[in-house]
């Protein structure tokens, strides 16, 4: 049973402190339902956690209520839309639009949408949770970090990769990958969404950029354990910016293998196959490596994501975006090392 008395704590210091919620103000709970669907067809273990976070917003909207009683607070739940960053319904983005903070406590990631971006766009500070587990919200976990730590170790990360043109990453498990950020901006997504028309992901911490379309050329390799049910190492191989071939994973490879459709090269789905975002992880309190929510945020990991780019700076929408990490990574920016198997180095100024 959830033990709300026990989250309480947590979940008061996330609105007020990384949200910023006002006396006044409008808070909207979201959460995805499982559709008849999807409760037919996923295992039991699957099933028990989509309907326990779920669960969890619910409470968390109980505890909102209870903690600011001079704001104005809806939980919303809705009907799965199947896969992350598919929209949701126009009713649900209308909803994000007018309140003046949102938290999507959800399956499905809502992050690299058009509704969330919207949104933002009308003033609304956006806190996306896709995966979220009450645990989180413990002492050691994710949420219960030094922010201000997490800001400063992001930012240095962020300027790094605004100055940067080339990128290379590999890792002891095969991951050997290039492609440019020539022109593009680094984000922050630091926990700080206390001002109006900021997003990001709760737990945070990670430094991000959408590498420049048609650039990313080589082997991204995702190792067992560290993407949900991937029981063998998944290869994504990358040409001309797109994924060309997947190799291994199981039914995981088989599955992204089928939604990426690479047996036609002018599908629909090819924008689901471009080389997305290069994420750095710099939360010290993130554990779990097969949590993706919890897990790109780990200090010392990287991720590479494909689809969807268009909400951080890239040029390309997709109706997927998808994150898979690499750990011990070894990081090379315009030919210089940054991250040696998981460590900063090459700057005196910046985290070790």
């Amino acid at each position: 049973m959830l033990d709300l008395k026990s989250l309480a704590p947590a979940v008061a210091a996330m609105l007020r402190d990384n949200m910023g919620l006002k006396d006044g103000e409008s808070l909207l709970i979201l959460t995805d339902v499982p559709s008849a669907d999807e409760l037919a067809r996923l295992d039991f273990g699957a099933t028990e956690d989509f309907i326990g976070r779920t669960v969890l917003a619910r409470g968390v909207a109980a505890i909102a209520a209870e903690a600011f009683p001079a704001a104005r607070v809806e939980f919303l739940p809705y009907s799965s839309v199947g896969q992350h960053g598919t929209e949701v319904p126009e009713a649900v983005a209308g909803k994000m639009k007018a309140a003046s903070a949102v938290v999507a406590m959800t399956t499905y990631s809502l992050t690299h949408t058009r509704a969330t971006a919207e949104a933002a766009g009308a003033g609304a500070r956006i806190a996306s949770m896709p995966g979220i587990m009450a645990r989180m919200f413990m002492p050691d976990g994710p949420m219960a970090v030094d922010y201000a730590a997490v800001r400063h170790e992001t930012r240095f990360f962020v300027d790094l990769i605004t100055r940067t043109r080339l990128v290379r990453v590999t890792s002891p498990a095969g991951t050997d990958l290039t492609f440019s950020l020539d022109g593009r901006k680094g984000g922050a997504d630091d926990g700080f969404l206390n001002t109006p028309g900021s997003w990001g992901n709760l737990p945070a911490g990670e430094a991000f950029a959408a590498p420049v379309e048609g650039t990313a050329e080589g082997r991204l390799v995702v190792q067992r354990g560290w993407y949900p049910d991937l029981s063998e190492d998944m290869s994504l191989v990358f040409r001309g910016g797109y994924v060309a071939e997947i190799a291994g994973g199981g039914e995981v490879g088989r599955r992204f293998a089928e939604k990426l459709n690479l047996g036609v090269a002018d599908a629909p789905e090819r924008s689901r196959r471009n080389c997305a975002e290069l994420g750095i992880g710099t939360n010290p309190n993130a554990k779990t490596p097969d949590n993706v929510l919890e897990a790109e945020k780990i200090r010392g990991t990287i991720h590479i994501a494909i689809g969807d780019s268009s909400h951080m700076g890239g040029q390309t929408e997709s109706d997927l975006h998808e994150d898979f990490i690499v750990p011990q990574p070894e990081v090379y920016f315009d030919g210089a090392k940054v991250i040696a198997r998981g460590r900063s180095v090459g700057s005196s100024g910046g985290p070790s």
